[in-house]
């Protein structure tokens, strides 16, 4: 399944990049836009995992300390408290969107506080900014950058391969970096702050997945691919001298300084042939494990070997498994136990069927035993069981025959580690979660060990279309790799994903507007059918019958009644139908390739989009006729929704830098549009439950407006907006889809391409406004009046540091234009760095002020904000807060 996500990742951004990457310049809107603050609260719609885990990296000296990083979507820290993953990178924003793909995490063990990660998601021309390398001295609370004069890749090829980033053990302010595309390794002696290439090391390697590919996604030169220290040889505060590099290349994949990386040469005596996908170091046992494959992965590879290299003597031994003619994958996940030396385990990541295999030695590679075995073919023996059901989605609902299993162990099993401090914890990566055992060393003792998903937090999906039917499930989605899901809760996870059938993606899903148990989903499938039909809110579905020449899922709209519906797919030309897609009929008058939606009232009109042109069907999808209006965005970065209860009421978003660009309004079918002047550029539109007494939906779009980009809501058809993200909460790129909520105020749903979906909730729940925090009118220094309350809560301590998120509350009955709240710590605290509040702080005396944006608060509404600190001995609360005079009640 995952072998789609190189393509799925891409799709879902081209209908956006490919022509609307995101900008660093736009003109401003020419009218006045009111940018009022509200306070919201964003979670996500729970899927629990959805995508490649290529890099697991626990901490040497601090216990429970580990991070996972994603392809496209972001970094995580482990939470041991709650058994969960905490987002780290939530605040890359639009222009930067690039840099949610991460291609190596380092964890360092003399300051454990600090975590680097190395950004980036392409490093052909789908990526249009060079990659960095970002920096933490609060373990991911917060960050710098350092841009980098190349590209990194955290969804190109090889990228299971690593970890390329590495921090010395012994003298932490040194890093190396191995990058791709020829630009070889690299070195920061200041603690990640600058980087110099490393002028003598002899090789940047050669190896590339397709040469002939002209795209450059698979003719890039994977480079050089991991970096590990041999901490023995170092004492602290002095360079370790002997330093391993993995690099690239089929015959020469090993190099080795020792001399702190003055010098380089090639290890004598490797193996040839293959490529190492990861080197591990058991200082303590004085060998350099390696683990071999044939290809880079992280989804091909058809043989590979496991070696270990005595760093005493150089002596190489061949310690695979199984013997190289038996192997039909290749060997990546790598792993020693820090508690038991001489303990090693591999993965054979590349075994697609009938399951990936896992490895595991007690004698330094001398003899393994398997994760499963066969007792009599096609029947298996495992040592480990099962437990999905807190993702039971991860059987795909499938019933294989054996040796299949279901759920299975895994794909792309590239990050495989025993945690430092616990021989009982192991976690391991797939191609669609994160698996972890606690009682690991039951498999030395003949027992069984249980696998279950810790994944809890890290959401990976990206997202391609979000509907919210006004009956039934709040949420249905469509997503890329597993397809989509139905939630009737938000905060738990589905049982299944759509299924009867599976897509590998979903690219288009919709609902009959007054009869909302009728869903139609198109999507991607090596074979079978495109599109599905559910006639109950799609609990349940059925496939319908492909036209002739069908190779892709594209677009497709439901009648507002459900009785016919409309098709743009891929491959061919637009087709309609009545009923479920028995039979299919070619619509005139639309181009192939056109975007279909469908009005929201007239059962019988339907909407297309095409290369600057709109395009209406008035005799249920069999004719179309272009609209004469111009002006419309040339290409085809576009996205338009037609409002429920309203007929001919169309919006459309979308457009690029280099013409037409922004929000326009139809109240006559397409025939003529409107440009807001207050938008800069929009990418996304939806509508949902209308504020208390306004008598327009809720307008909701992923825009730029008054020259901020970030999601915004209007009450008032677009004639102000309010920015109700911030800019801790931007997620990369968010222009794929975007919905309010037809039956709760405020609530949106906003698409990620890797973050999976978001979705919001404020607590102004009568929907009011603000005033412009530009206008110089409005009050400068605040001086608000009335009853307040304070929540004070930490959210993550560690040695030395913290992180503390403070909500402030109107108790009272008149609106604020301002606030500065002040207290004092107990115990000596430092903020070091602060979010959503200008915070000032004299001895033990803060003073946070609002910023322009969150200036207005409304009576019975809260504003948040939060910052990191320092502390020593105690971290007590504070124990009175004061809102100007007036002393806040603490909850």
């Amino acid at each position: 399944m995952r072998r789609t996500r190189i393509l799925t990742a891409v799709l879902a951004l081209a209908a956006g990049l490919l022509a609307g990457t995101p900008p660093a310049l736009a003109a401003d809107g020419t009218a006045k836009v009111s940018l009022a603050a509200d306070t919201y609260t964003w979670k996500n719609a729970r899927i629990d995992g959805g995508g490649f885990v290529p890099g697991i990296v626990f901490n040497r000296s601090e216990k429970n300390l580990a991070y996972a990083r994603t392809d496209i979507g972001g970094a995580y820290r482990w939470q041991e408290s709650s058994r969960t993953w905490t987002p780290l990178l939530d605040s890359v924003g639009w222009d930067d969107w690039g840099h949610t793909g991460v291609v190596s995490l380092a964890s360092d063990s003399v300051d454990p506080n600090k975590v680097y990660a190395a950004v980036g998601t392409y490093t052909n021309g789908w990526d249009p900014k060079n990659g960095a390398v970002m920096r933490s001295s609060n373990r991911g609370a917060s960050w710098q950058k350092a841009d980098l004069p190349f590209k990194l890749g955290g969804n190109m090829p090889g990228r299971g391969m690593g970890e390329r980033l590495a921090v010395d053990p012994n003298k932490n302010s040194v890093l190396y970096l191995g990058a791709p595309s020829g630009k070889g390794l690299w070195r920061s002696t200041d603690s990640g702050v600058s980087w110099s290439q490393v002028a003598n090391f002899p090789n940047v390697g050669n190896y590339q997945q397709d040469p002939s590919d002209t795209s450059g996604y698979a003719s890039d030169n994977q480079g050089v691919v991991w970096v590990t220290f041999d901490e023995s040889t170092g004492t602290s505060g002095n360079a370790t001298r002997a330093i391993y590099v993995g690099v690239a290349d089929l015959q020469n994949s090993v190099y080795r300084s020792t001399d702190a990386g003055a010098t380089w040469t090639r290890l004598a005596g490797q193996p040839t042939g293959y490529l190492a996908h990861k080197g591990v170091l058991d200082a303590a046992g004085g060998y350099l494990y390696l683990s071999y494959s044939d290809k880079g992965g992280p989804y091909d590879g058809g043989k590979g070997q496991v070696w270990r290299y005595a760093t005493a003597t150089g002596t190489w031994t061949n310690i695979s498994p199984v013997a190289e003619a038996d192997t039909y994958y290749g060997f990546s996940g790598l792993t020693v136990d820090r508690q038991k030396p001489g303990t090693v385990m591999a993965t054979a990541y590349s075994s697609w069927w009938p399951d990936t295999q896992i490895f595991r030695s007690t004698d330094n590679g001398a003899t393994w035993t398997k994760a499963w075995d066969y007792s009599s073919y096609p029947n298996r023996a495992n040592r480990y069981t099962m437990d999905v059901s807190s993702s039971p989605w991860l059987t795909w609902g499938a019933n294989p025959s054996p040796p299949e299993q279901s759920p299975k162990l895994g794909w792309m099993t590239e990050s495989l580690e025993i945690d430092p401090f616990n021989s009982n914890r192991m976690m391991y990566g797939t191609g669609a979660t994160l698996y972890g055992t606690e009682n690991l060393t039951n498999w030395d003792s003949g027992g069984q060990f249980t696998i279950k998903p810790m994944v809890q937090g890290l959401e990976e999906t990206a997202v391609n279309d979000l509907a919210s039917p006004p009956s039934g499930a709040p949420l249905l989605s469509a997503l890329g790799d597993v397809g989509g899901f139905r939630h009737t809760d938000l905060t738990k996870v589905p049982s299944m994903m759509f299924t009867s059938p599976n897509f590998t993606t979903t690219t288009s899903l919709d609902f009959a507007e007054t009869n909302a148990n009728t869903v139609v989903r198109v999507g991607n499938l090596d074979s079978g059918p495109h599109i599905a039909f559910s006639t109950d809110n799609g609990a349940n579905w059925f496939a319908g019958t492909d036209p002739s020449g069908v190779s892709g899922g594209g677009t497709v709209a439901a009648a507002s009644d459900g009785s016919r519906f409309v098709w743009s797919p891929d491959g061919t030309g637009v087709q309609y139908t009545t009923g479920f897609g028995s039979s299919w009929s070619a619509s005139s008058g639309l181009p192939a390739g056109a975007i279909v939606e469908s009005d929201r009232v007239d059962a019988k009109t339907f909407y297309g989009f095409k290369s600057g042109k709109f395009y209406v069907s008035t005799d249920g999808g069999a004719t179309f006729t272009a609209s004469a209006a111009t002006g419309l965005p040339s290409g085809d970065s576009v996205r338009f929704k037609a409002l429920p209860g309203v007929k001919g009421d169309v919006w459309l978003a979308g457009g690029a830098t280099d013409g037409a660009y922004g929000l326009w309004h139809s109240t006559d079918s397409g025939a003529s549009w409107t440009k807001l002047s207050n938008v800069d550029q929009a990418d996304a539109i939806g509508f949902g439950k209308a504020a208390t007494g306004a008598s327009y939906q809720t307008l909701y779009t992923s825009a730029k407006i008054g020259g901020v980009r970030g999601i915004f809501r209007s009450t008032d058809k677009g004639a102000t907006w309010t920015r109700i993200n911030d800019d801790a909460h931007q997620w990369g790129w968010t222009g794929a889809a975007i919905t309010g909520d037809p039956r709760v105020y405020g609530r949106v749903y906003v698409s990620t391409n890797g973050r999976g979906v978001i979705y919001g909730d404020t607590s102004d729940t009568s929907g009011g406004g603000g005033t412009d925090p530009t206008d110089p009118t409005d009050p400068t220094d605040p001086t608000p009046t009335g009853a307040c309350a304070v929540t004070y809560k930490i959210t993550n301590q560690w040695s030395g540091g913290f992180q503390a998120d403070v909500q402030l509350s109107n108790t009272g009955s008149s609106a604020w234009t301002g606030w500065s709240l002040g207290w004092a710590f107990p115990n000596s605290q430092t903020i070091s760095q602060s979010w959503n509040a200008e915070s000032t702080q004299s001895g033990s005396t803060v003073t946070a002020k609002n910023v322009g944006w969150n200036a207005n608060v409304a009576a019975g509404s809260s504003v948040s904000f939060g910052f990191t600190g320092s502390w020593s001995g105690t971290n007590g609360k504070p124990t009175a807060f004061k809102l100007g005079d007036q002393t806040c009640t603490v909850a």
